[in-house]
């Protein structure tokens, strides 16, 4: 019934890009491994042009390269030097898992999606876990940071894992990340511009 809607196939890619694209916002190696994963173990189609990240190879790197990440985040000076490059990181990794879900979409098209849905979610959560991590150091010292770092860490888990199996929801719940991301960076940018109005002031 559902396979009689137009573009229907087109329409389940996109939300299953968008969940992976958003968990890369969190973590950029983890979703990617998640998927390496999936597809390698052939519980997801990957599309012709990416098979490359089904392979074992890809398997290997992103694997060792989601524990580094992870571990990384919990080490000192190390976690802020990795925010200073997750952003980008991010992109680029949400752009590839977006493109990823598409076959047969024409290659313009196809990465011009890519990059605006599956890179502008994952940049703008990035930037905004960069944010709270950046006031967690401000007001805690570092010593809230782990938490934050763990948070991400089950944050790309979940959204990795939702957007291959209930892909609808992973959509849902991303487009709910990147509303509250925006608000709540508003909120905070203007905060930080009264207290700078008031101490130009004194």
């Amino acid at each position: 019934m559902l396979d009689n809607i137009p573009y229907f196939p087109y329409i389940v890619s996109a939300f299953i890009g968008i969940g992976l694209s958003a968990a890369t916002g969190f973590r950029v190696f983890l979703p990617m491994f998640a998927v390496s994963l999936a597809s390698y173990l052939h519980w997801i189609p990957m599309n012709e042009h990416f098979e490359w990240l089904a392979g074992l190879p890809a398997l290997i790197t992103t694997g060792i390269a989601t524990i580094a990440e992870i571990l990384a985040y919990y080490i000192p000076f190390i976690d802020h030097l990795l925010d200073t490059i997750s952003v980008p990181m991010a992109t680029v990794a949400g752009s590839i898992l977006f493109a990823s879900q598409f076959a047969d979409f024409g290659t313009f098209p196809q990465w011009a999606l890519a990059i605006i849905a599956g890179g502008g979610t994952a940049a703008t959560i990035s930037s905004g876990f960069a944010g709270i991590r950046a006031a967690s150091t401000a007001t805690t010292g570092g010593l809230g940071n782990s938490v934050v770092g763990t948070t991400e860490t089950a944050g790309a888990g979940v959204m990795s894992v939702l957007a291959m199996a209930t892909p609808i929801i992973a959509a849902i719940l991303a487009v709910i990340l990147v509303i509250l991301v925006i608000v709540m960076g508003r909120k905070a940018w203007r905060k930080l511009r009264r207290k700078k109005e008031v101490t130009d002031k004194v």
